[in-house]
């Protein structure tokens, strides 16, 4: 299978892009890995967001650390979003990191988003006893630096025809391949109730993690990169069939771009965001840009 694709389409407001939902035709949603504000776009208008529909976090989350969100699923009318459950860069707690929670299509005089339920905040504690937990110890990664070897991050969430959802680890990467989490009751976590997890699955990814994992159809597209540094990414697409193999697919697109999120819109149509937070224009920082002039990029691939 092959791609074609436009030229990158440049958006501004953000420069992290880190997981993204398409709302319709028209307009997707984007999580920043650095800031608890999701902001909406239009597929047709790069730019800036959408004035007056940016969903500000900060109170629904609680304390002034970021969530670091890095995934997003969309299981009938909700969004689920996941933090990347990680330590911070040094190896220190970081416990705004460890969150799943949802938010639902916004009523009358509400916005296009709304937050819904409560952040959970136990998934790692609800592991212990599971055999992921027995035979990766994702409990002790989780006090490692996310990208040494064998540290926590996760990266990646898609749903299931199920109604469960996939968390994808960037890291860590065994042995036998990059490891899927299976949240079998994700509606009861955000109501409080503790998670429930069904057996895990790993994916040979030739070394790499989980960047990012999308349902479409029957298969999942999965972008895989690094578990800690580096710039070398693929995607690949998999049956959701424990054992089989996931298929390499041949996107020469992702050249020059650092894919965090990908994401299908109503149409079928795949895309792909770059995280450009070390990638502004002139090599400066992204926090030392105004917001209007942060920036990431998007690419459309269709079926060649």
């Amino acid at each position: 299978m092959k791609f074609t694709a436009i030229e990158p389409h440049v958006y501004r407001g953000l420069c992290n892009a880190s997981a993204a939902i398409a709302l319709d035709a028209e307009r997707f949603v984007v999580a920043d890995d650095e800031v608890s504000v999701l902001k909406v776009y239009r597929f047709d208008a790069p730019g800036l967001p959408l004035e007056g529909e940016d969903i500000d976090l900060h109170a629904f989350l609680g304390g002034k650390e970021e969530a670091d969100l890095e995934g997003g699923a969309l299981v009938g009318d909700t969004i689920y979003w996941i933090g990347s459950h990680g330590a911070d860069g040094d190896g220190k707690p970081a416990p705004g990191r460890r969150v799943l929670f949802a938010t639902r299509r916004g009523g009358p005089g509400e916005r296009l988003l709304v937050p819904q339920g409560q952040p959970c905040r136990r998934l790692l504690d609800d592991l212990a006893g599971t055999p992921a937990q027995q035979l990766y110890d994702l409990l002790g990664a989780a006090g490692q630096a996310p990208k040494d070897p064998g540290g926590l991050s996760i990266e990646g969430l898609a749903d299931t025809p199920e109604g469960h959802l996939l968390i994808g680890l960037r890291n860590p990467v065994p042995a036998d391949g990059a490891l899927l989490l299976i949240l079998e009751n994700p509606a009861e976590v955000v109501a409080g109730k503790p998670a429930r997890f069904g057996p895990h699955a790993t994916l040979d990814l030739g070394g790499q993690g989980i960047r990012s994992i999308e349902r479409h159809g029957d298969s999942y597209y999965v972008v895989a990169g690094p578990p800690g540094k580096g710039k070398q990414f693929a995607v690949y697409r998999w049956s959701g069939v424990a054992g089989e193999p996931p298929q390499r697919l041949d996107v020469p697109q992702l050249a020059g771009l650092n894919p965090e999120a990908l994401f299908f819109d109503p149409a079928g149509t795949l895309h792909i965001l770059s995280d450009d937070g070390k990638d502004q224009p002139g090599g400066v920082k992204c926090k030392h840009l105004p917001v209007e002039e942060r920036q990431f990029r998007r690419i459309a691939l269709g079926l060649a």
